[in-house]
């Protein structure tokens, strides 16, 4: 038993020396004109390239995740504030990054209404104007449960991960309901995912191993959103361990996506399991650490265009967005790689029962000092 603790820790401490460099390399992603973040070093390159909304609030997400978020300065508060509530569409409520290429891809919006909303309530303020929930402008298929019924049966499953990432983000407009309302397409919503789950994997839609268990991990969001426990999880956590066994790891979300599932289902983990998973999770991540002392998305580089980054196979898929580009595509450390490792980090820790440690490189009394 001893032997098994010991290893346990061996693996969380060498976990540790991945993340030597990383606040030296998130500190380098920071806009002193916009306050906000890049998504790569490559994205100062591109022309016209301001910072990103995602990549501005992963950023804050890992200074709260690093205890760095309440020492923050008034005046690199004051203006990552101003970078977020710029960005709301004065006439829809939504919030817009530069290209038009995201308002045309629904996942993407969804995604920066929260990030946004969530960042701004951080920093201790309101959004410029009234949401979407505000202004009934959600998406047409709101408009009743059988519209929304229709809609969620419409969604192109082929991919998991794409899938499953559409029906898990429609749980912000549902969030903007009344509570009477709301317990109709919630209860529409659950049917539905229970009616077209895997009864054997435990897993939602097509694809890979790891594209099911991403699409699988995106659903668990929506579940989540209204503490909803997913139907049969011990199936769901022998499909991962499937995964892990068997696929390759080829992007950052791979090996986040089965941690962070499992940090949601809590299934039974038995001591020669849980070293399994740290072994793994641990030469997973080493292969995704770059140079700059980032991570990378994908083993041969950081995706250019991460909106379209776990569409991989080149398949027309019906919802295929166009692509939003953050970076030149190069072998770095990219922020969505960044927030996950750090994200990873955290759940190996909880799933350890060890206490996570602060990083060694990190000074509270001086980080924000390069921020001008």
């Amino acid at each position: 038993m001893l032997m098994g603790k010991q290893k346990v820790q061996e693996l969380l401490l060498d976990m540790e020396s991945l993340f030597a460099e990383l606040v030296n390399w998130l500190e380098g992603q920071y806009d002193a004109a916009s306050g906000g973040f890049y998504y790569a070093r490559s994205s100062r390159l591109l022309q016209g390239r301001r910072p990103d909304i995602e990549s501005t609030a992963q950023a804050l997400n890992m200074l709260e995740r690093l205890g760095l978020l309440t020492a923050m300065p008034e005046r690199i508060k004051a203006k990552m504030l101003h970078f977020f509530r710029s960005r709301q569409d004065e006439m829809w409520g939504y919030f817009y990054d530069d290209d038009p290429a995201m308002r045309e891809d629904e996942v993407m919006m969804a995604r920066a209404l929260s990030y946004s909303t969530n960042a701004i309530r951080k920093l201790g303020s309101r959004p410029a104007y009234p949401l979407p929930k505000e202004r009934e402008s959600a998406p047409g298929y709101m408009r009743s449960a059988d519209s929304y019924s229709q809609w969620l049966r419409g969604v192109d499953l082929s991919n998991s991960w794409r899938g499953c990432d559409r029906l898990a983000c429609s749980h912000v407009y549902l969030k903007a309901l009344e509570p009477q309302v709301r317990e109709t397409y919630m209860h529409t919503a659950f049917r539905f995912f229970e009616e077209i789950q895997d009864q054997s994997s435990g897993l939602w839609g097509e694809g890979s191993m790891y594209v099911r268990l991403s699409g699988t991990f995106k659903l668990h969001i929506f579940y989540g959103a209204f503490q909803r426990p997913m139907p049969r999880r011990d199936r769901m956590y022998a499909s991962l361990l499937t995964g892990l066994r068997h696929e390759q790891a080829s992007d950052m979300c791979y090996i986040r996506n089965p941690i962070h599932l499992l940090s949601y289902i809590q299934p039974p983990i038995s001591e020669d399991e849980l070293i399994f998973i740290l072994r793994t999770t641990l030469l997973n991540l080493s292969k995704l650490l770059r140079m700059d002392g980032g991570f990378s998305r994908e083993l041969a580089r950081s995706p250019s265009a991460p909106n379209i980054a776990q569409i991989k196979d080149g398949t027309d898929y019906p919802d295929r967005p166009k692509p939003v580009y953050l970076s030149e595509g190069k072998a770095e450390g990219d922020m969505n790689a960044a927030t996950q490792a750090l994200l990873i980090r955290s759940l190996c820790h909880k799933l350890a029962g060890s206490e996570l440690p602060p990083l060694k490189e990190m000074q509270l009394s001086s980080f924000y000092d390069s921020f001008k």
